[in-house]
């Protein structure tokens, strides 16, 4: 008997390695929270009561949790009275603008 003769598989065929290709992982992309509610931000700047000094001209400014009690501003925040002690705002004195909302997690 002899034996018969195969030729090599060429690169488009239905079973060749070159034919299955590794497709690229993408990484998960993080969860980002949504930024605070604008009325968060504004009654942390109307009654803030709580400034620390970053140097540079600016402030840290948050509410206390004494503030946070006040009835004038449960009114300003609505449902947000959880949301808004986890924020504080980076301001610049010298501008009189927001650098930064920054919210714990």
């Amino acid at each position: 008997m002899a034996s018969r003769f195969q030729p090599r598989r060429k690169a488009g065929d239905r079973f060749s390695p070159a034919r299955f290709t590794t497709r690229p992982v993408q990484a998960p992309q993080p969860v980002r929270p949504p930024p605070p509610p604008a009325a968060v931000v504004d009654a942390v700047l109307r009654y803030h009561d709580v400034a620390l000094d970053q140097g540079g001209q600016r402030s840290l400014l948050r509410l206390s949790d004494d503030r946070l009690s006040d009835a004038e501003v449960v009114r300003a925040l609505g449902g947000h009275t959880d949301r808004a002690r986890r924020v504080a705002i980076l301001w610049n004195e010298r501008e009189s603008e927001i650098i930064r909302v920054l919210e714990a997690a």
